[in-house]
């Protein structure tokens, strides 16, 4: 549990639920309440976004709580999931969705089992190169691919800014 610092700029477009132009001038003119009735609906539209991302995934979101503090860009993710694989999956799933800067992770596990080691994609990189600096074999980049499907399609279609993760390997070996 904790807080993971993403990217605000980077990752799959959300919806345009909120006119942001229109959301600074609110809050340029000082028009506080329109500019919080916006973040509100801003919030509101925003977890409702990040569960319906977790379950175009195939992941259900019976146990799972989502909100959105406009304010701080900060997400937050509450209740329980099986396996820490999927808690980090959930995670990266909101903390990739533009607009948002951190993930309040507050899910908790009932398998414990190791973290995973997040990677912030820089430009230039690639999975193999992820893989080299992770693991000391360029070679081993479909370990990384397949940990973060089904959030990854493509193995060639990562962009700056986005959050990975890079498990442990089988033998105990940790990323970094």
């Amino acid at each position: 549990m904790g807080i993971f610092d993403f990217w605000k700029g980077a990752g799959a477009e959300a919806p345009a639920v909120v006119d942001e132009a229109a959301l600074e001038e609110a809050k340029r003119t000082e028009a506080m309440a329109r500019y919080e009735e916006l973040l509100a609906t801003y919030d509101r539209e925003m977890s409702g976004q990040f569960q319906a991302v977790v379950e175009s995934h195939g992941f259900s979101t019976t146990s799972l709580r989502f909100t959105f503090d406009a304010a701080k860009n900060l997400a937050t993710v509450s209740g329980a999931v099986d396996t820490q694989e999927i808690r980090e999956k959930i995670i990266l799933l909101v903390g990739n969705t533009k607009g948002v800067a951190q993930v309040d992770d507050r899910l908790t596990v009932s398998n414990e089992e190791p973290a995973s080691v997040f990677h912030t994609v820089q430009k230039g990189d690639t999975l193999s190169k992820i893989a080299k600096a992770n693991y000391g074999d360029a070679m081993k980049y479909p370990l990384i691919f397949e940990a973060n499907r089904p959030m990854l399609k493509d193995q060639d279609l990562i962009y700056p800014g986005q959050v990975l993760r890079i498990p442990a390997l089988r033998d105990g070996a940790a990323g970094r």
